[in-house]
């Protein structure tokens, strides 16, 4: 692999401390290195271009049995999106479902180099992984489900926190996963009986525990672990007007835990945009944004996402059953429900945002809200929940609102007045610097998943780099079209050391790496864990004991991440 230097850009590295400076970036063999012999290097002239880390998305539905049971459904979708081969890449579809070729892709030429899948089944993890590595140039990560796993319950019913530790050490192992994934922990479980809970507080039928107890011993469980990432938390209530309530009270059931050596947080609230609804009715529905940035804004222990809410037609899918059910109700769409045994379960219902329909409006308002009003860009991620709020190919339109106060006004005057009139976006001025664009699409979200090599161009970082056309020094507000054409085609992506982005178009399609934690936990107490988990497999689970685990052969580019070290009695 030869040696690049990504010459003379305006480069924002936030986690170096670099805002915009001209300089130049060396890479060797993968990684960003002090110097290289210019004699000796490609030379990427990046001269009146702006340079950033590779983007991380935080937050994404890319592979696995929900994604899968979209593009099921979805024929119509990859109708309207073919994608032909061309001479460096493979065919496939697009738009709101696509197929795994084209995720990454899309993803390269956005210059984004790794990318979250945000919700594995358990028992699904083997199919997980196997699209995973089905998808080209990007690097990975999936999230495994807990917040209604059977042992889960089991163990917070119990109050053994010792030993929800120690499974949430072992499955993590077992499935290859990176995070500890809540899904309207305690809901799914009930949805099994065609029932939802009411709230933080409702009751977990069958267990006799409460969101409010899953929730936060998850959350202690996961920092005295010391997994590099916090419990990845999809509120209860997700849709229904009102739920701020619910969103802040769960934010501050976990207020008092203490988080693992190195960081503040405790918890990340996944796709904010639907738990901060206000109003008691669809009818009377508001934002209740800055409600939440305002609890957010006062402690420190919360990170967000935004899901921000595109005007398209999209396919809506998660592992919150009940709600996809109750969207079903709404819409009179097609939908398909999924249970996972013991586990988890799933809805996907078609879904068109709509700028003309009053709630939809206020909808694309609140996550733009969310975004502006957290004053802390380090503790709030640009996402749009993909492909629930909208495709992640529009990632660069919402960049474009962000950054334009005028891009946002241009899209409220053709949107229902409702934006207007049940939110405070009108008002806000703040317009997001490249610097705060580096953050919420690289920096900060590296960041709090823990990754040391990713969204830098320090020494030493994974040579993962995007150029994009666009010039800092001349771009104005009032240009926001020149920022989506420029984010939607990366000038370069470099993933790895290697070009696989040029104008634009995939040169090169690398196999990206799989991240897994692994959590070390006393060996008396697996042992002990073990037997309990092999009786209770031959009880309830189609599938043996022996065969849940996913071999190392399912994760060929695989990148282990050591825990810190657990917190045991």
């Amino acid at each position: 692999m030869k040696d690049i230097i990504v010459k003379g850009g305006y480069v924002y590295d936030p986690l170096s401390g670099v805002d915009g400076e001209r300089m130049d970036i060396h890479l060797s063999a993968g990684k960003v290195v002090e110097e290289v012999p210019e004699r000796d290097a490609k030379v990427i002239d990046a001269k009146g271009k702006t340079v950033m880390p590779g983007g991380v998305d935080i937050h994404s539905h890319i592979a696995g049995s929900k994604i899968n049971l979209g593009r099921l459904l979805r024929p119509e979708d990859h109708r309207k999106d073919p994608v032909p081969r061309s001479k460096h890449t493979r065919g496939g579809v697009g738009y709101s479902c696509p197929s795994t070729f084209v995720t990454g892709y899309r993803y390269a030429q956005m210059g984004y180099t790794s990318v979250m899948e945000a919700a594995m089944p358990p028992i699904g993890a083997r199919h997980v992984h196997e699209e995973l590595n089905d998808t080209p140039i990007i690097d990975k990560a999936a999230f495994t489900l807990f917040g209604n796993n059977y042992f889960t319950l089991k163990y917070v019913r119990e109050g053994d926190k010792e030993k929800l530790k120690a499974f949430m050490a072992w499955l993590l192992k077992v499935t290859k996963g990176y995070a500890v994934k809540i899904v309207n922990p305690g809901g799914v479980e009930n949805w099994k009986w065609g029932r939802n809970v009411d709230g933080l507080d409702g009751n977990v039928e069958g267990f006799d525990v409460t969101p409010r107890q899953v929730v936060t011993m998850l959350a202690e469980a996961n920092e005295e672990l010391g997994l590099p990432h916090t419990i990845h938390l999809h509120c209860n209530n997700l849709g229904i007007p009102g739920n701020w309530e619910t969103t802040v009270d769960t934010m501050d059931a976990v207020a008092g835990v203490k988080p693992t050596k190195g960081r503040k947080n405790t918890v990340h609230v996944v796709h904010c945009q639907f738990n901060a609804l206000d109003g008691d009715s669809w009818m009377t529905l508001k934002s209740g944004a800055s409600k939440v940035a305002k609890y957010v804004n006062a402690h420190p222990h919360v990170t967000l996402d935004m899901g921000q809410v595109i005007f398209t037609d999209t396919t809506t899918m998660t592992g919150d059953g009940p709600w996809q059910f109750r969207l079903h109700g709404l819409t009179g769409n097609k939908w398909v429900n999924s249970d996972v045994e013991m586990e988890a379960g799933a809805g996907v219902v078609p879904y068109t945002f709509k700028k003309n329909n009053p709630a939809n409006a206020i909808q694309w308002g609140i996550g733009l809200e969310i975004a502006l009003m957290v004053k802390d860009p380090w503790r709030v991620y640009m996402t749009t929940d993909h492909p629930n709020g909208g495709p992640f190919i529009y990632y660069p339109k919402v960049l474009a609102w962000l950054m334009s106060r005028k891009a946002r006004t241009d899209t409220m005057l053709e949107s229902n007045k409702a934006v207007m009139k049940k939110t405070s976006l009108a008002g806000n001025y703040r317009e997001y610097t490249f610097n705060e664009v580096a953050i919420v699409t690289r920096a900060a979200t590296a960041k709090v998943l823990g990754f040391k090599d990713k969204g830098h161009l320090g020494v030493g970082a994974d040579a993962d780099v995007s150029v994009y056309d666009v010039d800092p020094s001349k771009w104005r507000p009032s240009q926001y079209a020149e920022i989506e054409r420029a984010f939607r085609l990366a000038s370069y992506t470099i993933k790895g050391g290697e070009v696989v982005v040029k104008d634009g178009e995939v040169t090169s399609t690398p196999l990206g790496s799989t991240y897994w934690v692994k959590a070390e936990t006393p060996p008396e107490l697996e042992q002990e864990l073990v037997k309990e988990l092999e009786a209770d497999f031959k009880k309830y689970y189609t599938v043996s004991f022996r065969n849940y685990p996913v071999e190392d052969a399912y994760l060929p580019t695989q990148r282990v991440v050591k825990a810190q070290g657990g917190v045991w009695k």
